[in-house]
């Protein structure tokens, strides 16, 4: 029994997920989008996945839920493999998701009761129609929204009803983990944190556990427990919000932490912002070995070698640094 208790709710493997993209005439290039990415959440966490826009954070969250087909690695939830169509549909009852756009991801053509209750009807989770209205207001009870709100149509709503209106779908199947992909990043600041309270009510009520996928490092470190920083396809970095906040590691998360915003003007102006120079390289002419050299303070010609390994620099705090030891 304490085996099951200490058995994280979400495994992933050595994920990878590469799109063939056209170069020439009958000629195609992998674009590593992701590339060999491992984490495990347990029950009731929430790990918070951070990085710049097209670091492939989004693609993470939706290979996990198998929207797109992983290209290799493994998923596993509650110690089972998901793998196979039934697995898979039976893995969609258990995990959901919140998308990043509360505009484009309702159907302009549906009510607010039918687009909550479409899961319902897909996995025929209600035996007849007085159960399916039923539990319909009740979800739309959970995130805030009134029953006479139920027949109106989503054109009719702010941005911050609508992405209760997502919410409130993705809670219909009653999973145990929801992946949050930016859920907040295109609503205004004073619902975000609307937003972000609610999704902590929701876990403490209904034992929640999530993926928040996010770039604003201060909406990540009030809801995450563990942090892991994201750099182009790879995970550089994953410890404890607070760890991660206070003591990182690898040189990006160095610069990324060194850029959030702090409300005391003294300490400010006595940070260090850490400014990286270059661009980030385009997933189709990755660099050889460590994806951050190019871009890295420390990096010399080993770096060019072999790719670093992601390994435990200190209980609990992973990072992927070939000088690590050296810069720290």
């Amino acid at each position: 029994m304490a085996e099951n208790m200490d058995r994280p709710l979400i495994e992933v493997k050595d994920l990878k997920q590469y799109f063939n993209i056209n170069t020439g005439v009958f000629k195609t290039r992998p674009l590593k989008a992701v590339d060999g990415v491992s984490f495990d959440i347990k029950k009731g966490e929430t790990l918070g996945l951070v990085g710049e826009s097209g670091c492939g954070k989004t693609t993470v969250g939706r290979s996990i839920l198998h929207l797109y087909e992983p290209t290799s690695g493994e998923v596993w939830y509650n110690g089972t493999k998901v793998e196979g169509k039934a697995a898979i549909k039976n893995f969609r009852t258990k995990a959901t998701m919140v998308f990043q756009d509360p505009y484009s991801s309702l159907n302009p053509r549906m009510t607010v009761a039918d687009i909550i209750g479409e899961p319902l009807d897909v996995h025929r989770m209600c035996s007849n129609k007085k159960e399916r209205e039923e539990r319909i207001l009740e979800l739309m009870d959970h995130v805030g929204l009134n029953s006479e709100h139920a027949s109106r149509y989503a054109h009719e709503f702010s941005g911050g009803q609508r992405q209760r209106i997502g919410i409130a779908r993705a809670l219909a199947v009653n999973p145990d983990f929801i992946v949050c992909d930016e859920p907040v990043s295109a609503l205004d600041v004073s619902i975000q944190a609307q937003v972000i309270n609610m999704f902590d009510e929701l876990q403490d009520k209904l034992g929640l556990t999530y993926l928040f996928i996010a770039h604003d490092l201060l909406v990540v470190r009030h809801i995450s427990d563990r942090i892991a920083v994201m750099y182009l396809g790879h995970i550089v970095e994953l410890a404890d919000a607070a760890e991660i906040y206070e003591r990182p590691l690898h040189p990006y998360s160095k610069s990324l932490m060194s850029a959030v915003p702090v409300p005391d003007p003294k300490i400010a102006r006595a940070n260090k912002r850490i400014v990286l120079t270059g661009d980030i390289p385009s997933p189709l002419n990755a660099p050889s070995g460590c994806a951050f050299r190019t871009r890295c303070p420390y990096a010399t010609d080993a770096c060019a070698q072999a790719v670093p390994e992601f390994k435990e620099a200190s209980t609990g705090h992973f990072v992927a640094c070939h000088r690590v030891g050296e810069i720290n």
